[in-house]
């Protein structure tokens, strides 16, 4: 009977230890349990984008702290360079009323003015030295008032030993005898003394204390760096599989592009063919617009009214400036097309020969030159020259305004690989915000009315400019003058 009941209060007693897991640990399980199976129905994509989602998100918390803790290391070097500058300033200080309350005693004591050159000294610069001392604590309310006192009692100092001098130059030697013994300001001094020390060790304890602090976000930054560093591997490492998993598509696209790379070009040449085409073949009638106009005006004479007349020559003027857009655009249009020679340029030279060429242009006008001496570069002759014609053109133009115009064509920057060029003037100038239209077609910062030009030339410096190898970009402010850079390679492409 004892057997039978004892095993019948074991198998009663056995389910109650079944379920011990129902508490958090179980919960978590579960959920692990849960996560993994998630992960596992995933395709190879989305695992490795899940992957590089979780490290991502890792390294930016550890980026983030990092960031903190490198502020909080950035803010205590500040702080103690400041405290650096604070003890080395209150050595000065001690050191100066040491030296000034010397120098006095042995004034007093023999009357050579000679010995009040450290006191003198020492009067002017106190106000430097407290505003000094105000500046390296402005961030301590405690040291703030030690600076009020400190300065209180240099302050009477000055005054203790100011009136010594006063009595020493009325009565003589025997006036200050005991003065000179034990000195004006002793009682000063030695207040003077213990706020200096008492600062000093308060910037050295803050010191101290900052060191400490800076030691521990160090060796908290480099861990976290560590891992940082572990998790970036894990996600190259993920970025490589996957790169590998889509090469096919990559190369697929790839492909694509470069097609579309050729078609574009060769649209490119199209369009460019057409705009030739088509200027060329607007050539004819503008000038047989103009040729009639002058005729019709030659032919009706001075029986034309005012009026009429003005719309003639409206006419005749807006068939020019036409005339003019066009054999621009075709310049443009040659320059996209042109066979490039290769050879090497003598800039100094051919900006030279410009300003030859230009010699009668600038007759009347009042203008400063400042040429250095330009370098070599490879390149295109007819085309180099076209593009600092334009420049220089270009600067004479926005200079018209100026009673005496400053034009400069130098070099910027030289490297191993390029060589930067500018030319600068002191005319109208242009404000940044417009700075990328300057090399566009069309593209005019001012009214036609103010600056004649058709809005080519600058885009044409751009496509040169281009076609070597380069770059162009520009730098001005309104009514202070522009400056127009151009870096050409030092050294020819290979073919």
């Amino acid at each position: 009977m004892e057997s039978a009941t004892h095993d019948r209060s074991s198998d009663t007693l056995a389910p109650a230890q079944a379920p011990p897991a129902a508490g958090p640990a179980g919960r978590a399980g579960r959920l692990w349990r849960q996560a993994v199976v998630w992960f596992r129905s995933l395709t190879i994509e989305r695992r490795i984008l899940a992957g590089f989602s979780l490290v991502f998100t890792g390294i930016l918390v550890i980026s983030a702290v990092s960031y903190r803790n490198t502020t909080v290391l950035l803010s205590n070097s500040a702080q103690d360079q400041r405290s650096h500058e604070l003890v080395q300033l209150l050595g000065t200080i001690d050191g100066a009323m040491d030296e000034a309350e010397q120098s006095h005693r042995r004034y007093l004591v023999t009357g050579e003015a000679a010995y009040l050159r450290a006191y003198r000294s020492m009067v002017e610069e106190k106000p430097t030295f407290v505003r000094y001392l105000q500046d390296l604590t402005k961030d301590s309310p405690e040291q703030q008032e030690r600076v009020a006192r400190l300065e209180r009692l240099m302050q009477q100092q000055v005054n203790a030993e100011a009136g010594a001098i006063a009595q020493r130059d009325g009565g003589g030697f025997e006036a200050v005898r005991k003065l000179a013994l034990e000195g004006a300001a002793k009682r000063e001094l030695a207040a003077i003394h213990r706020i200096i020390a008492d600062m000093e060790a308060h910037e050295r304890e803050a010191l101290r204390r900052r060191v400490v602090q800076s030691a521990a976000w160090t060796r908290s930054t480099i861990g976290l760096l560590g891992i940082g560093a572990l998790l970036q591997l894990v996600l190259l490492a993920a970025v490589y599989y996957l790169i590998r998993h889509d090469i096919t598509e990559r190369r697929r696209v790839a492909a694509e592009l470069q097609r579309r790379g050729e078609l574009l070009e060769a649209a490119n040449k199209e369009l460019e063919a057409f705009s030739y085409s088509v200027s060329h073949d607007l050539r004819a009638p503008l000038r047989h617009i103009d040729g009639y106009a002058s005729l019709l005006r030659k032919a009706v004479g001075e029986s034309l009214n005012e009026k009429a007349a003005r719309y003639l020559q409206t006419i005749s003027d807006s068939a020019k400036q036409m005339g003019q857009l066009i054999d621009d655009l075709l310049v443009f249009s040659r320059m996209g097309r042109q066979e490039m020679l290769h050879t090497t340029v003598n800039l100094d030279q051919l900006v030279k020969t410009i300003l030859y060429d230009l010699r009668l242009d600038l007759q009347g006008r009042e203008i400063s030159w400042r040429i250095e001496t330009l370098p070599e570069v490879p390149g295109d002759p007819a085309m180099l020259r076209q593009v600092f014609m334009n420049l220089i053109t270009n600067a004479l133009k926005f200079t018209g305004t100026r009673a005496l115009a400053r034009i400069d064509v130098g070099v910027a920057r030289r490297t191993p690989s390029e060589v930067v060029l500018y030319v600068r003037d002191n005319g109208v100038g242009f404000d940044m915000q417009y700075a990328a239209k300057l090399f566009g077609v069309f593209q005019r910062l001012h009214r036609a009315d103010e600056f004649e030009g058709t809005g080519i030339g600058l885009a044409n410096v751009r496509r040169i400019v281009h076609r070597h190898g380069g770059r162009t970009w520009a730098e001005g402010a309104p009514d202070k003058g522009a400056t127009f850079y151009v870096a050409l390679p030092t050294r020819r492409p290979q073919s």
